[in-house]
């Protein structure tokens, strides 16, 4: 019996350190605000970026990054908005975006997201390229409202579409359309300034977040606002400057995979050394960079 204490002493202080390092490496983390248009706001913090449509009907809210960032978002949120939190559009699964979803599921938010993003968060999960299981989030956290194509939110005067990327950064991305207010939050299809992310053991592709883009592209002005997933706020010149890094380095990464190259060799061959100083200095590193996008490149 004294052992089974002990055990249990010995667990729960193990539990209580870890609840304390999570809160410690978030402790310095503030939430910044950014009006990008009357009545709809960017949040950045640590994780992925936050997109908000303030008004008469509520708080929507789009990704909430990581759960000890949870009473910190909501604070500023509160400085824009005495109105509760009615709806969160996840983008996609990964928890940087879908940490704080516990929290707000407890506070009752109606949580939304592709069909594909409840399938990977209800079990547990891997993610190859950091080699890092994500154990299966709690049922309060899941979305509890999925689609397959589409779907739109008429609220604060505005018809607010998500439509679905398929095999773009995950299978389970979205994007959103802040309805006549020319504003987007691409999500992770679009990292301004930063090598992105894309997530191949999830089934994401570079060429899935090319179509993005160019989808985007076809649709946006001079005029338009894009939120991306990370990084500043960003518009069209700043996605036509990510689309011609992702082209051309794939390219090159197809021609030197079609010579045979192995991934160390093309690493060694430094393919993507114009572009380091401009977008090799965020979450990728160069040679990190070029490990994800050999994985993410089309299968022949």
């Amino acid at each position: 019996m004294k052992r089974i204490i002990l055990g249990l002493i010995m667990l729960s202080s193990a539990s209580l350190t870890m609840a304390k390092d999570a809160a410690d490496k978030f402790s310095n983390v503030s939430i910044e605000t950014t009006k990008v248009r009357d009545g709809i706001y960017m949040l950045t913090g640590q994780g992925g970026n936050i997109g908000l449509s303030v008004g008469e009907d509520g708080v929507f809210m789009i990704d909430d990054q990581f759960s000890p960032l949870t009473k910190k978002i909501k604070a500023a949120i509160a400085d824009l908005s005495k109105k509760p939190i009615r709806f969160i559009i996840n983008t996609h699964w990964h928890f940087d975006h879908t940490g704080g979803n516990e929290n707000h599921g407890k506070d009752g938010v109606v949580i939304v997201a592709h069909d594909n993003v409840r399938k990977r968060m209800s079990k547990d999960g891997f993610i190859k390229a950091f080699n890092k299981k994500i154990p299966a989030s709690p049922k309060v956290a899941l979305p509890i409202i999925t689609f397959s194509e589409g779907v739109t939110f008429h609220i604060n005067g505005q018809d607010i579409s998500v439509k679905h990327q398929s095999n773009a950064h995950t299978d389970g991305d979205s994007i959103v359309f802040y309805g006549s207010s020319n504003v987007i939050h691409m999500g992770d299809t679009f990292f301004n300034g930063l090598y992105p992310f894309i997530d191949a053991s999830s089934n994401g592709s570079v060429n899935g977040v090319i179509r993005s883009v160019d989808y985007i592209l076809s649709i946006a002005d001079d005029e338009t606002q894009i939120i991306p997933g990370h990084g500043p706020l960003g518009n069209k010149k700043a996605l036509v400057k990510y689309r011609h890094m992702l082209v051309t380095l794939r390219d090159r990464m197809q021609k030197l995979m079609s010579q045979g190259k192995s991934i160390e060799e093309i690493i060694a061959s430094k393919p993507s050394a114009d572009f380091d100083d401009v977008w090799g200095n965020g979450f990728l590193n160069p040679e990190s960079f070029l490990k994800v996008l050999h994985s993410a490149m089309p299968k022949t």
